[in-house]
């Protein structure tokens, strides 16, 4: 285990605990091969240590953000958090032994629903990935697949079969979202949010948090909808090998439905991002593939 030296991972924000889990008590964690304690000061402010330091901290969507590094900007924006209608639904941390990178790319990846997530996000009747475009947003810094389409038998909790309308949005380097054409007013997008705690290079964990317009699902139907999902891409993604993530363009054959991974790793290589992923050299000599 090594702590991070890689500029382009330190200089971000991340969510290490949420407030709920706080206010239960100090919380030990890790973050970038580092351990930290999160504890509420006197006055309610939540505080993070590390090595007998203080970091910074920001309280962003119910959760407790910090830095080992020196971001350039604030935590990114969620504007459907300050919609007061919407269904807030946090659905827990899940650890995972892979590489934060492969976590992203298995959300970003629609070609896996029909086999993963039979019977609720595809089936093998529909197992064709529509064209997509993918971006990268340079004025804000962001990489986003748009126009992205899939039958999905139960598009959430509490609908039908339909053809999804999808949007994703990757605005950090662990970070990822999903906004989705919402079944129960398709004037508005659900959002999806996920977290991403790295912890070493090849473990790390991760929430979902849902933003939702649903004004009929209970709470605990929410909830286990996501959590069945989750779970099950947590098999695939520890399955994969490497489980770092490999970037030079020839490590790993794309297809076609792979666009929006093509661009992340693009995006990553640019950055000049190292941690957490398959040396360059390395790769080569292993020949490493999908």
């Amino acid at each position: 285990m090594t702590r991070c030296d890689d500029p382009v991972v330190l200089d971000q924000w991340y969510a290490v605990c949420s407030e709920l889990e706080l206010g239960e008590g100090l919380i030990s964690t890790r973050l970038l091969g580092v351990d930290l304690d999160c504890v509420l000061g006197v006055d309610g402010s939540p505080s993070v240590r590390a090595d007998g330091q203080v970091l910074p901290v920001r309280r962003r969507y119910g959760f407790v953000w910090t830095t080992m590094g020196s971001p350039a900007g604030d935590v990114f924006d969620i504007a459907e958090a300050l919609e007061p209608d919407r269904r807030y639904v946090q659905c827990g941390w899940v650890t995972m032994r892979t590489s934060p990178g492969r976590v992203v790319e298995n959300f970003l990846d629609m070609a896996h629903f029909p086999f993963v997530h039979s019977g609720i996000l595809g089936g093998e009747a529909n197992t064709e990935v529509a064209k997509y475009e993918w971006e990268v947003r340079r004025d804000v810094d962001e990489v986003w697949a748009t126009n992205c389409r899939f039958f999905q038998p139960q598009v959430s909790a509490a609908s039908d079969g339909a053809f999804a309308q999808l949007t994703y949005r990757v605005p950090a380097p662990y970070m990822v979202m999903l906004y989705r054409v919402s079944p129960s007013d398709p004037s508005r997008l659900d959002a999806i949010a996920l977290f991403i705690q790295p912890i070493e290079e090849e473990l790390c964990r991760a929430q979902p948090v849902m933003y939702l317009v649903d004004p009929v699902s209970e709470h605990t139907d929410l909830l286990q909808f996501e959590q069945v999902i989750f779970l099950q891409d947590r098999i695939i993604v520890e399955n994969q090998r490497p489980l770092l993530l490999p970037l030079a363009p020839r490590d790993e054959f794309p297809t076609r439905a792979d666009g929006s991974s093509v661009g992340y790793r693009r995006w990553l290589r640019a950055k000049g991002l190292r941690w957490g992923t398959v040396p360059s050299d390395s790769a080569a000599k292993r020949g490493v593939r999908a």
